[in-house]
């Protein structure tokens, strides 16, 4: 009998085992095939076909008649945030990765709460790893006031296999007609003006005009996923007349529905780039094929610049594996600096001074294949312009890395970085 017990402990044991090994090979992959070959160079930024490309083989169609204003950090950013949900008449949506304790937090829960008893429709999408940190008295209020809460991915015994698939994307939308997207979470780091290191330099953007549709679409594709409901009417969906210069699109990228779509995006942009592609990278840990198209770019002259975080990091780990792949683009004359004031969580992309990439895609595997990403792509010189001042802005209050000085820096770091390279699929 005791032999009998023992067999079948070590068969329900090799079981547990078994599906635990299943369960994270799953999370660990995307379950799609990876774009592998190398995108030929048919065309640069300034034809047609290019913006042809971007807007009918990869994503919604570009639309013109928009308004985009960049806003700069938690001083400009959460007051234009909290003046669109309080004037709000009908609807709210709202979806966001970071959502922690904290005076910001709790202002986003009240303003939520009051349109909620004032009658107008209040959706909240949550990822349920990103708002860990959140306290439970602000879901209650919310909750009470009528406000709609559901958890992206919150673990259940169907969903195991989906844990490391998360929304990374930050949206927000009021009565269908303003729109918000960009970096910041809800946490007290992004509060201030990057003045130090516990206030993040960051960078949101609002939107109004017909691409605010697009985005309310991208947030809505999530909230169907995880509800099963379909939002849709006047309410939601309301006509949008020209209302600005710039044309635009909302690129979203899933596992579940194309998880390569943006890395595709910005591989089509890389290979259009003529002159220069500025990047603002809070996490740049690029893969082989990423790697290869830089270096193409730079061999034919295209001058690429990047900033990232420098001694105020949130993960060591990331900006370890980051500065592995430095080596190659160093020697081969691309510019890399990294922030100095606090952390740099700014994720934007400006090609040629033509094409502006802005949302919540980071540089990295994680983004272009685990996580449900979303950027607003503006298809407009003067704004592009526009965004290449902040960028220089953010170069002024960086230092730039040297190839020598990556070259001789110390073994602990070059050690730290193979380490941290053997995580690269998950980063």
């Amino acid at each position: 009998m005791q032999k009998t017990r023992s067999t079948t402990g070590i068969v329900l044991l090799t079981f547990v085992v078994t599906v635990a090994l299943v369960l994270l090979a799953l999370n660990f992959t995307a379950g799609e095939k990876q774009v592998q070959q190398q995108l030929p160079r048919l065309y640069g930024t300034a034809s047609p076909q290019f913006d042809r490309a971007m807007g009918n083989l990869l994503g919604p169609g570009v639309l013109g008649g928009n308004e985009v204003i960049d806003l700069q950090n938690g001083d400009q950013i959460f007051p234009a945030m909290l003046a669109a949900i309080r004037s709000a008449q009908r609807t709210v949506t709202f979806e966001t990765y970071i959502y922690w304790s904290g005076d910001i937090g709790k202002q986003f829960a009240d303003a939520l709460s009051e349109r909620a008893r004032a009658g107008v429709k209040v959706h909240v999408l949550l990822d349920w790893v990103g708002s860990a940190k959140m306290e439970e008295s602000y879901l209650d209020e919310m909750k009470q006031a009528g406000v709609r809460i559901e958890k992206f991915h919150e673990p259940h015994w169907y969903n195991l296999a989906r844990l490391n698939n998360r929304t990374h994307r930050k949206l927000l939308i009021a009565d269908g007609a303003i729109g918000f997207t960009g970096g910041v979470g809800i946490a007290p780091e992004w509060t201030g003006n990057a003045q130090g290191p516990e206030h993040w330099r960051d960078t949101h953007y609002q939107v109004r005009g017909p691409a605010v549709a697009h985005m309310q679409a991208t947030f809505l594709d999530n909230w169907l996923k995880v509800t099963g409901e379909v939002l849709h009417g006047d309410a939601y969906f309301p006509a949008l007349a020209p209302v600005g210069p710039h044309r635009a699109q909302m690129f979203s990228s899933s596992p579940s529905s194309g998880s390569e779509s943006m890395q595709l995006m910005y591989h089509m942009a890389v290979t259009a780039a003529d002159q220069s592609i500025d990047l603002s990278a809070a996490y740049f840990v690029p893969d082989e094929l990423t790697m290869k198209l830089l270096m193409d770019a730079l061999q034919r002259g295209v001058r690429l610049r990047i900033v990232t975080p420098g001694e105020h990091t949130d993960t060591e780990t990331v900006k370890a594996a980051s500065r592995a792949t430095w080596g190659e683009l160093l020697q081969a004359g691309a510019e890399i600096y990294e922030f100095r004031p606090t952390m740099y969580h700014c994720k934007v992309m400006i090609v040629d001074q033509r094409m502006v990439s802005v949302g919540s895609t980071n540089f990295d595997n994680r983004s272009f294949r685990l996580n449900d990403e979303a950027n607003l792509n503006v298809y407009d010189e003067a704004f592009a312009r526009r965004q290449a001042v902040v960028f220089e802005q953010d170069v002024a209050r960086s230092h730039r890395v040297t190839y020598d000085e990556w070259l001789n820096r110390p073994w602990k770091e070059k050690l730290a970085e193979k380490l941290a390279s053997l995580l690269e699929s998950q980063l």
